[in-house]
This record gives structure tokens, C-alpha cells and sequence, in this order.
């Protein structure tokens, strides 16, 4: 889905076919071993070889179509360097051809952190973001505080600095990378002149000043604010704005500074795009992106870090007799292995935290992630963004991440920015039941997301556990940018379908129906005026508040397993409701809590001025897979807790009914039962599924409406009102 359609283009629109497919670049920004380079390497010289021979290719013809596409197209960077130079073994050994040298790869397969560092010049030309100030562990907050006041006050002093000189030096890095990968590798001599020249330009006068920006840049985020600001300038050893820009245009800070930065930037394997592969930067980015990057949160975990270098730490009992393992670790004498090891820890941690800081920068100080450096963040999420923003104008992308990625609240920002600029192609869900990948657990969601330009239709497929399935023409379906936006307005996250069958119902119900809450429509998107209470009463924040016995003065406190559609007399908190009770209308069940009656009605008032004697909600504990997921009722005038949240209308009696008996419909409840992922059927999902407007009932349909959900619901006295 990535791959294919750009050579498809490349093939139908050259003039010379075996040129086109060499001018295609691919990478892979977390390329372990190398094996998405090398499926995609023999991909291409498959076609390549074909062209070349006019028809059908001999396996010399392939083996030579091999090596050249390996030097002309394939990329790739991993922050291992093992895992480049395993890379690089992979490519060799399919390339070898007798009588010729092993290519030169140095220039194609780098090391570094594809996710730290410089992403395009433009950001240092914006100055040095104030987050990077941030004090972090062990950081001194004076310190911190006077380098941000200094940042800033130099940044917004920028006109004294000639930035424009420093970004001008892209161009010419650009031709020599042209001009180096268009060297010949037939001979040892000319594969040693390549090296040489590729040596030669990574330390010319127009790379070095732009990496000693880079790496200060990144390191201003790194190094550690500690210490009072030095009297001499020369002796500082804290990068600002001033420092990057300085350097930008050749004048380089002092030496402690400047090594500093460097070292600090290495050791963190920081990857400058523009400075590594400047002619492709230029062009706009990859042709291809293909690959499948590590999925883990950017926070330190401890367990992790000690697994292979201390199990014993690593398998403390509780955090905190690991945090106190951790702490001796420290005190032990400097140069043995546990202080170096406690050295390696705190530098790990420091650069996690640096890093979780990196990743936030908004987007007006040109932060690198500005759709996914949110929450909790998570490198897949990070990388999803990534393989958008280095895709060509009209390349694609290729990766596989955590389904998360297109229905999680934290990525809902990116997912829809795909969606919204007809970026998303394809979206392809897998469980690892049968263990696909046999080191993840086999509950693991993942997904094939393809990404191009201009998409009309995206191609969808959800619970695949083999990838044969996706020949299954009722497994896939097609959905646009529209139907997305009208299936789930609010979060533009993907709808989960089942079976094509499933998605072409869910379509046509939202093609005739509006969501109940459209909150980009403000007022008339809520034409209900639906209003919740979510923690009107919640049973953990609340407790002080509760009784354990009833009394005078005092109302129950309902809980959502205690209620089903239209029934409030569902079960007590320890015992069933049987027919038999439930047929006398005196009979009301027995809670957990009581509250004084007092506080109820001061809540209500206070908080929705709500005078009507009775409530209306629905239950917030749910399963896509019981027998009905969305269970709505109305109540009497008492408390309940935050698993049953309160509604409140806009509405008379007559039409608040009538929303009652919509909740509760068979038809609405197949809907909610595609939308529900996990046990809680919160506001987010209520508010957009499709709800039938006030205006919509005629007098006739709430004469035959009404009556039914009063019958349903009038099944006690309590509900009298």
C-alpha cells in the first residue's frame, strides 16, 4: 500500500523507466536489522532488472538491478549501532557481485535517533525554544530561570544577528550529496575516493558551523542547569539562542561550550535531517517510508533500564525498595561498577526527561511534534508523525503501530489531521492471536497505517489475525474523509467496523442522522441541549459524605450496575431484584450509600438547575459484547454516582421521553456497540452517535412514543412524578 503505488507512478509517467526507479528514495527511520530495506531493495530490482532487460531478467541482471538500487534508493538510520552495521552487512551480502567491491553504504545507512535532533533549519533560525530551560532532576531552578530569561531576551533581540547566511549553506550541501551519491563504486579505488569525499563534506566550512548549531540546539535541552551564571562569557557551558546563531554563520563559541554541546548530542545520538541527507531534505522529503519503530513511552522505566544490567534491581519486589537499591547504588565508592552503573542510570533519566521536553515544544517555537507530543508520549506516536512529515508531496508511507494510533484520545489530534488533509490511505487492524509477533503479548492491537496525498477514499480492515484475510472482500471496506467526519465529528478518530456489512449500515445511518453533540457547531450543533454531570456524586471523592444505614432526611445513592433500560429497580448493591419483588409497586431496591437530601438538592440547583422530580442517565460500565451497550432510564429525584452520569434537556417532558426511548433503541445500540473499545461508555462516545433532533417527532409519533416509555418506566410509586 506504500511501496507499490509510488513505483506504479514512477513507472507510468518515465521516460526512461530504469532512471525514474533509481531517482526514488525510501527510508527507514528505525531500520533494526534491515529487513523493510532490503523487501523494498529487491522489490525495486525486481522491476528495475525487467526494465533494463526489456522483458524477462536473468538472475545476473537482478543481482546488478540489487546493487544499484541499494546505492541509489535505500536509506535508513537506527540509534544502535549495531543494528546499522547489521544493516549494512544485510545489503552487502544480496548485493555482492564478482569482481566487484562491497558498495559504500556509510552515506545512506546512518546512526542516530531519528526523533532527536534537528528536523528542518528553520528551527534554529526561530531561536532556541524557553522549554529547553526547564529544570529537570538535579537541575538548580535559579540557574534554569536566568538561562530562560537570558534566551529569551536574546531571541527577541534577533535583529542584531544575520541568520539568513547560515541557512544559505543547505544548498550547496545539498549538491555535494547529489554530486557524491552520482560517484562511480566499480573499483577498491573509487570506493576509497567516495569515503574520502563523504569524509571530506561532513567536515567542510559549510557543514561544520550548521552541526555545531544543530548540536547546541539540542544540547541547551540536555545539559544540566546547575551552578550560578558565570561572570566570564567564555566560561559558560549553557547554550542560548545567541550561541546557534552565532554558529550558524561560522562564528564558533568557545571551546568547553562547544565540545560540550557536542559530546552531550552525541552521546545522545541526536540525528540532524537537514546536515545527513541534505539533497532529499531539499527535494521534500522520502519517496518512501517503510518500517516498524519501537513502541515505548519516553519516561524512563525503571525494570526496563536494570533487566539486563541488574536483575536483582530490576526485580525488586516494589518501587520503593527498587528506588531505595537504587539510591545505594550512589553511595557506593566512585569508579566501581555500581557508582558507574548509578551514572548510567541518572544520564538515562536526565536524557528521558529532556527528551519528553523536546518532544512538547509547541508549534509556535517550531516544535517537531506538535500533533503528538502530548500526554503520556509514546515514541510510536512520535514516529506516526515522523513518517507524515518526511513523506514527499507525493510519496508515501508505510508503518506499523498500536491501533492506538487512530482511535486513542492522545493521538485524536494527529489522526484527524490525516484525515482532514486527505493524507490517510489506509488503516489495516491486527490482533496478535496468533502471534504474529511472537515477543508481544497476544492481546496487542496493531496496525498497517499507509499514508500518502490526496486520498479519497481510505481503505479500512479491523480484527485481522492473519494477514490473508485481507483478500477478504468483506473484511475491507472503504470510507471518506465525509463519512468519517460525520461518524465521529468531534475526535475524527477511526470508526471500528467488524465486516464491510457493518460499516455500509453505520454509513447510511449517519448519512440521515445527526450526532447528538456536534461540538464544531457550537449552540446548534446540540440541539437537545444536552447537558451532563459526570461526578455530580463520585464514590471515591465523595465518601466522606456517605451513610451506611437509611434515615429520615437521607436519599439513596444509585449505582450504574443498579439500573437497566427503563428500570431503575434493576438489583440492589448486594442482592437480586426478582420478578416477584419488582411486582410490588412499593418495592424500591436497596443501595450501597445514603446522602442527606439536603446536599442532593443543593447539587442539583446549584449545578443545572434542575426542578423537575425526577432524572434521567444512562450506565457508564459497558461491553461492546453484552446484550445491549447502551442502558439508559430515568430515576427518581435522589444521588447517583459517577457510574451512572446524569442528562439533563432542553426539552418538555413529552420529548425527554422520547430522547429516552432513542437511547434505548435497538438500532442506536448497534451503533454503540461498533463505537465502544474498552468498558466505559463515556460522554466522548454519547455525544457522537447519532440521536434523533427534538424537531424530528411529529405530535403523532410522541402520542405512540410517550406512552410506551411512561409504561415502560412508571413501575413504582417512586416514579409517580
Amino acid at each position: 500500500t506504500a511501496l507499490d503505488p509510488v513505483l506504479d507512478r514512477v513507472e507510468a509517467e518515465a521516460e526512461d523507466t530504469p532512471q525514474s526507479l533509481l531517482s526514488v528514495t525510501i527510508v527507514d527511520p528505525a531500520c533494526g536489522s534491515g529487513h523493510f530495506l532490503l523487501a523494498a531493495a529487491r522489490r525495486i530490482a525486481t522491476r528495475l532488472a525487467r526494465a533494463r532487460a526489456d522483458g524477462v531478467a536473468s538472475a545476473d541482471d537482478f543481482r546488478r538491478a540489487l546493487r544499484d538500487v541499494a546505492r541509489s534508493c535505500i536509506h535508513g538510520v537506527d540509534r544502535n549501532p549495531m543494528a546499522v552495521e547489521l544493516t549494512k552487512v544485510a545489503l552487502w551480502i544480496e548485493t555482492v557481485e564478482p569482481g566487484r567491491p562491497l558498495g559504500f553504504l556509510d552515506a545512506n545507512i546512518r546512526c542516530g535517533d531519528s526523533l532527536l535532533g534537528i528536523y528542518d533549519l528553520g528551527a534554529l533560525r526561530k531561536g532556541i525554544p524557553d522549554d529547553a530551560f526547564k529544570p529537570l532532576t538535579g537541575d538548580d531552578k535559579v540557574t534554569a530561570r536566568h538561562f530562560q530569561q537570558r534566551n529569551e531576551a536574546e531571541r527577541e533581540g534577533q535583529g542584531i544577528f544575520d541568520y539568513a547566511s547560515g541557512g544559505a549553506q543547505l544548498p550547496p550541501l545539498a549538491s555535494e550529496a547529489r554530486a557524491l551519491r552520482a560517484l562511480p563504486e566499480d573499483t577498491p579505488q573509487e570506493i576509497a575516493a567516495k569515503r574520502d569525499r563523504f569524509q571530506d563534506a561532513h567536515s567542510s566550512p559549510r557543514h561544520l558551523p550548521l552541526r555545531a548549531a544543530a548540536d547546541l540546539f539540542i544540547a541547551a535541552f540536555l545539559t544540566p542547569k546547575v551552578g550560578a551564571a558565570p561572570q566570564n562569557p567564555s566560561a559558560l557551558e549553557i547554550p542560548t539562542t545567541a550561541h546557534i546563531w552565532r554558529a550558524a554563520n561560522g562564528h564558533m563559541p568557545d571551546e568547553p561550550l562547544l565540545s560540550g554541546a557536542h559530546f552531550l548530542s552525541t552521546r545522545a545520538r541526536a540525528f540532524h535531517w537537514p546536515l545527513e541527507f541534505p539533497d532529499i531534505m531539499m527535494s521534500g522529503g522520502f519517496d518512501v517510508m517503510l518500517g516498524n519503530p519501537p513502541w515505548e513511552r519516553i519516561k524512563l522505566q525503571e525494570q526496563e533500564f536494570f533487566a539486563a544490567r541488574d536483575p536483582e534491581i530490576a526485580e525488586a519486589p516494589t518501587a520503593d525498595a527498587r528506588g531505595r537499591m537504587i539510591a545505594a547504588l550512589g553511595q557506593a565508592p566512585p569508579g566501581t561498577r555500581q557508582h558507574l552503573l548509578y551514572e548510567e542510570f541518572e544520564v538515562a533519566k536526565r536524557n528521558s526527561e529532556a527528551f519528553s521536553v523536546f518532544a512538547r515544544v509547541p508549534t509556535e517555537a517550531r516544535g517537531r511534534f506538535p500533533l503528538t507530543g502530548r500526554g503520556d508520549v509514546n515514541t510510536y506516536a512520535l514516529f506516526g508523525e515522523l513518517f507524515s512529515s518526511l513523506s514527499s508531496p507525493r510519496g508515501r508511507s508505510g508503518v506499523i503501530l498500536p491501533t492506538g494510533i487512530a482511535t486513542d484520545a492522545t493521538t485524536a489530534v494527529f489522526f484527524s489531521n490525516l484525515v482532514d488533509s486527505k493524507r490517510l490511505a489506509a488503516l489495516l487492524d491486527f490482533e496478535n492471536r496468533q502471534r504474529l509477533f511472537p515477543a508481544i503479548d497476544s492481546r496487542i492491537k496493531f496496525a498497517l497505517l499507509t499514508i500518502g496525498h490526496d486520498e479519497t477514499q481510505i481503505h479500512f480492515a479491523f480484527f485481522l489475525t492473519d494477514p490473508r484475510q485481507l483478500s477478504d472482500p468483506d473484511r475491507r471496506f472503504a470510507l471518506s474523509a465525509i463519512d468519517i467526519a460525520r461518524i465521529n465529528p468531534n475526535t475524527k478518530t477511526a470508526p471500528v467496523f467488524r465486516s464491510r456489512a457493518d460499516a455500509d449500515l453505520t454509513r447510511k445511518i449517519y448519512a440521515s442522522l445527526p450526532v447528538l453533540i456536534n461540538d464544531s457547531k457550537g449552540a446548534i450543533g446540540n440541539p437537545w441541549g444536552f447537558r451532563v454531570s459526570t461526578r455530580l456524586w463520585h464514590m471515591a471523592e465523595d465518601s466522606q459524605w456517605f451513610v451506611n444505614q437509611s434515615n429520615e432526611g437521607l436519599l439513596p445513592v444509585y449505582e450504574g450496575k443498579m439500573v437497566h433500560q427503563f428500570d431503575h429497580r434493576f438489583a440492589g448493591y448486594s442482592e437480586q431484584a426478582t420478578p416477584e419483588l419488582k411486582r410490588d409497586p412499593a418495592f424500591e431496591i436497596r443501595p450501597r450509600y445514603w446522602v442527606p437530601e439536603r446536599e442532593v438538592e443543593n447539587r442539583l440547583i446549584d449545578s443545572h438547575n434542575w426542578s423537575c422530580r425526577w432524572l434521567m442517565g444512562w450506565r457508564d460500565i459497558c461491553r461492546s459484547t453484552d446484550e445491549r451497550t447502551l442502558i439508559a432510564s430515568a430515576l427518581p429525584r435522589i444521588a447517583a454516582g459517577h457510574t451512572f452520569p446524569l442528562f439533563f434537556v432542553d426539552a418538555d417532558p413529552g420529548r425527554a421521553a422520547a430522547l429516552l426511548g432513542n437511547l434505548n433503541a435497538l438500532v442506536l445500540d448497534f451503533i454503540a456497540r461498533q463505537k465502544v473499545g474498552g468498558t466505559h461508555l463515556t460522554l466522548g462516545y454519547l455525544k457522537q452517535l447519532p440521536v434523533l433532533p427534538p424537531a424530528a417527532f411529529s405530535e403523532s409519533d410522541l402520542k405512540f412514543i410517550v406512552a410506551r416509555v411512561v409504561e415502560l418506566t412508571y413501575t413504582s410509586y417512586s416514579m409517580a412524578p
